[in-house]
C-alpha cells in the first residue's frame, strides 16, 4: 500500500510553494503535517485534514472556523487521492476566496508526483526481486514456485541462453556498471554478481557474438576484465545451471592453467576441465606424479606442451621450440627417464598430458 512520506510531502510543498504565495501544507492519512512552509507545524494535528478524511471531500475554513479547531489555519483543504483512494489531504493557508483558486491545479501537481513516486517504488521492488530470482534460478535446488513467479515477472526463463562468467580485478567496483552495460545492449539478459569479482552473464541465445571485440569494447569502458568464460548454449534452466558451474570450473582451470588466456571457451578446454574438477579425487591424484617428477625442468616441460600441441609431429614441434629434431629426441628421452611415461606411447602420453590438465602452471 502506498504511503505518503516527509520527504515526499515536502517535494509537494517545496515545488508548490516555488509559484504560490500562501503557505502549503501536506498531511498523512492520519491527519498529521507531514510537508509545510512553516517547519514549526511539521508533526502536529490538523483538525481541517481530519474532516476531509472523514467526508472524502474539500474543506474550507474561514478565519472564524479556523478559532475553533486545533492546529488550523483559514484555507482550503483538498482530499489527495490514488487510485480512487485517499491517501492524504493537501492545505493551502489563506482566505478561502483568494486560495481556491490555486486548490485543483496544486492537487493535481501533487497526485502526479506520487503517482511517479509510486512507479518508481514498484520499479525499484521489481528490480530488487529480480535480482534475487536470479541468483535463486541458477542454483539447482531452486523451487518451481519461484520459476512461476520469474516467468510472471517477465524475466523469460524458458529462454535458452548461454552462460558467459566473467571475473573482473580484486576490489573492482566496476561490477554494477558492467551489469548495466550489458542490460542496456542485450536484450533479456540476465546478470547476477555471485562474488564482489565474479559476474554470471546468462544471454539469451540469438546470432553469434564476437566476444574478442567484447573484451575491447570493456578495456574501451575502463573496465578492466582479467578474463571471460564462455559454454555452449543451454536449451533450458537445467541446462544453463549445469553451464554456469562448468563456466565456474573452465575458470579456476584457466586462472592456474592458463593465467594469459583473456578468453576461455568450454568447447576446446571440456576434457582439461572434467580432469581439473576432479583433481583431487584419489584416482586422479596419481595421474599427476609423473609430471611431478618433472617440476624442476622448466624446459622438459615446455617441449612435453609442445609434443602435445602439435600432436607428436616431430619436425613441426621442433621448429616451434627452435631446436632441432636430435634436441627434440633428446629432451623427449629425458622426459621418460625422469617421469616413467615414454611420450612415444599413447597412454603414457595421455597420463602426462592430463597430468598438464590437472596441475597449476609454476609462477
Amino acid at each position: 500500500m502506498f504511503a505518503l512520506d516527509h520527504a515526499l510531502a515536502q517535494d509537494i510543498v517545496d515545488r508548490a510553494m516555488a509559484i504560490l504565495p500562501c503557505n502549503v501544507n501536506v498531511m498523512d492519512y492520519l491527519g498529521i503535517i507531514i510537508g509545510s512552509g512553516d517547519a514549526e507545524r511539521l508533526y502536529t494535528r490538523h483538525e481541517g485534514a481530519q474532516l476531509v478524511l472523514a467526508n472524502s471531500r474539500v474543506v474550507e475554513i474561514d478565519e472564524q472556523a479556523a478559532k475553533s479547531l486545533n492546529g488550523v489555519r483559514q484555507g482550503v483543504n483538498l482530499p489527495l487521492m490514488l487510485d480512487g483512494k485517499l491517501v492524504g489531504v493537501l492545505g493551502i493557508t489563506g482566505e478561502p476566496e483568494q486560495v481556491r483558486v490555486y486548490g485543483e491545479l496544486v492537487r493535481m501537481t501533487a497526485e502526479m508526483l506520487m503517482e511517479h513516486r509510486r512507479q518508481q517504488a514498484s520499479e525499484q521492488w521489481r528490480q530488487q526481486r529480480s535480482e534475487d530470482l536470479l541468483s535463486r534460478l541458477l542454483l539447482a535446488d531452486c523451487p518451481d514456485s519461484l520459476v512461476l513467479e520469474a516467468e510472471q515477472l517477465g524475466l523469460q526463463p524458458q529462454l535458452p541462453r548461454q552462460a558467459v562468467l566473467i571475473q573482473l580485478p580484486a576490489q573492482s567496483q566496476a561490477g554494477g556498471a558492467v551489469m548495466t552495460w550489458l542490460n542496456g545492449r542485450y536484450a533479456n539478459s540476465w546478470c547476477v554478481m555471485r562474488e564482489p569479482t565474479l559476474l554470471y552473464w546468462c544471454r539469451a541465445a540469438g546470432r553469434e557474438r564476437d566476444d574478442a571485440l567484447l573484451l575491447e569494447q570493456f578495456d574501451e569502458q575502463g573496465w578492466a576484465v582479467v578474463r571471460m568464460a564462455t559454454v555452449e548454449r543451454s536449451a533450458d534452466l537445467p541446462g544453463l545451471r549445469q553451464a554456469c558451474a562448468a563456466a565456474s570450473d573452465l575458470l579456476d582451470y584457466a586462472s592456474h592453467v592458463q593465467p594469459g588466456q583473456r578468453l576461455l571457451r568450454l568447447a576446446p578446454n571440456r576434457l582439461a576441465v572434467l580432469f581439473w574438477r576432479y583433481r583431487h579425487d584419489p584416482l586422479a591424484e596419481g595421474l599427476t606424479e609423473p609430471l611431478n617428477r618433472l617440476r624442476d625442468h622448466a624446459q622438459l616441460l615446455e617441449t612435453l606442451r609442445g609434443w602435445i600441441e602439435y600432436s607428436g609431429e616431430s619436425q613441426a614441434c621442433a621448429e616451434a621450440l627452435g631446436i632441432h629434431r636430435n634436441s627434440l629426441r633428446y629432451r623427449l628421452e629425458k622426459i621418460a627417464e625422469l617421469s616413467g611415461c615414454d611420450p612415444y606411447r599413447t597412454d603414457d602420453l595421455l597420463r602426462l598430458c592430463l597430468g598438464l590438465h590437472m596441475s597449476p602452471r609454476p609462477a
